[in-house]
């Protein structure tokens, strides 16, 4: 699995939307499709999946905000 996959297959499991990852720019924050509690539920998902750290203090939604951003954040994280 792809890290882009495994983004989109926790989206689904937090959200419980089937049609997250269609368009990989979707801005899931604009959309309503994530809020304050899911983005928590989303980042310790992405920490346990990726074995990341995502500083709470340096978060900055703009960053993560759609599929892509988020892939790219976990590409620079891993690293």
């Amino acid at each position: 699995m792809d890290v882009k996959e495994g983004i989109i297959s926790i989206l689904k499991d937090v959200t419980g939307l089937d049609d997250i990852g269609t368009d990989a720019d979707q801005d899931l924050f604009a959309d309503g499709i994530l809020d304050s509690m899911a983005t928590v539920e989303v980042l310790v998902s992405l920490q346990d999946k990726f074995d990341i750290q995502v500083p709470v203090s340096e978060f900055d939604r703009s960053q993560w905000s759609t599929v892509n951003k988020i892939a790219d954040r976990v590409g620079e994280l891993e690293a």
